[in-house]
């Protein structure tokens, strides 16, 4: 199967992680994950994805601040963002600091 590109998944529901990670695997994507935002932060260090899936919900630094620092940061500002939730209810979240 060629790779059709390259994932960092992060969700801090290790659950979560598992399905995402062999959905995307079985459909030719290469994936990393992390557990938080800290974590992906230091991860996108030395590594680059072609997209991020990220958890809004998480322990220490949210998904919308996750996403805040990645777009200040050069290195990651054109990598793009999918918001991913297990939440029922909308958030109402200005998104247009993140464009």
């Amino acid at each position: 199967m060629s790779n059709k590109g390259q994932i960092l998944a992060v969700d801090d529901t290790p659950a979560n992680l598992k399905v995402i990670s062999e959905t995307l695997h079985n459909a030719g994507y290469t994936v990393a994950t992390a557990i938080d935002g800290d974590r992906a932060l230091k991860r996108l260090q030395h590594y680059q994805p072609d997209l991020i899936l990220l958890d809004i919900q998480m322990p220490g630094i949210d998904g919308f601040e996750t996403c805040r620092r990645l777009k200040a940061d050069p290195q990651t500002q054109h990598i793009p963002v999918i918001f991913i939730t297990a939440l029922s209810d909308t958030i109402n979240e200005d998104f247009s600091s993140f464009v």
